[in-house]
């Protein structure tokens, strides 16, 4: 079985592994061990936030890890607290994570009712300048949310990472995104531990079909749609297992059947309210 996973070239230019580790709601030594059985697997890419508080578990597992810094896509995430202060939060996340620079920086959140994001995006801006991140990118933003950062700093995130999964697949931001030449990455991509997924007929019959998971089928049909993907997990055969998954492709026909699935359905938060 090939292990060799697909790399997506940003707008800007820089590469990024299509499969990521994500470590949502991990302590930090839980995400210090789930980092280092996914650099084991093969991973490359890992997907942290401020808000996470286990930075420092990512740092750790960094530092102890054999794999050189120029093979490692490290992505954090600006706080809606710290929007005022990208720079200081940045500083404080490069801390925790013993690091010179990020390779992706996002706005985590707009927050519209705050009405920060703008500043927050031109001082993410500045931070790529200083050669403190690689490429900067937003979460969760609406169409309106884009428009507007490009009205008013005509500069595009390279990424908008968006609850993304068979129950909310998001088809007309993904559509906007790709006509801005935003690449359109997905969190909560298994829809939480796969409720109402994993037991539909066709992840099922696709499972069968291919001798794979039901969340491998999920995460197959992430990369066939053409998205980034970062599956959360600490457990190591789940982490092993998120990442088989470049030995079989669905076809038109199977992604056509689970875009059937879509109802809508949003577990996390909705952005305009939040």
């Amino acid at each position: 079985m090939t292990t060799q996973q697909p790399i997506i070239k940003l707008h800007d230019g820089n590469l990024m592994p299509q499969l990521g580790l994500g470590v949502w709601q991990a302590s930090i030594p839980d995400t210090t061990q789930a980092v280092l059985k996914a650099l084991e697997v093969g991973y490359r890419s890992i997907d942290t936030a401020a808000i996470y508080k286990n930075e420092e578990g990512v740092g750790a597992a960094l530092q102890s890890a054999s794999v050189p810094r120029d093979e490692l896509f490290i992505t954090t995430k600006l706080w809606n607290d710290d929007q005022g202060d990208p720079q200081a939060a940045l500083e404080t996340s490069l801390e925790k994570l013993k690091l010179d620079y990020v390779d992706l920086y996002l706005i985590h959140w707009p927050k519209p009712q705050q009405d920060q994001y703008v500043d927050a995006w031109r001082g993410l801006i500045k931070l790529r300048e200083q050669g403190l991140v690689k490429s900067i990118g937003v979460c969760n933003f609406h169409t309106p949310h884009l428009q507007r950062l490009l009205d008013e700093t005509s500069i595009a995130p390279v990424i908008n990472q968006i609850e993304l999964h068979p129950l909310l697949q998001q088809r007309q931001l993904r559509a906007w995104n790709a006509t801005h030449h935003i690449a359109t990455e997905s969190w909560s991509p298994l829809a939480q531990g796969g409720e109402g997924v994993f037991d539909q007929p066709v992840i099922k019959q696709l499972a069968e079909k291919y001798e794979k998971t039901p969340a491998q089928i999920v995460v197959r049909w992430h990369l066939d749609s053409g998205l980034i993907v970062i599956p959360k997990s600490v457990t190591p055969s789940r982490i092993r297992e998120n990442f088989e998954v470049f030995d079989f492709k669905l076809d038109k026909d199977e992604l056509s059947d689970i875009a059937q699935l879509d109802i809508g359905n949003r577990l996390g938060p909705d952005p305009d309210s939040l």
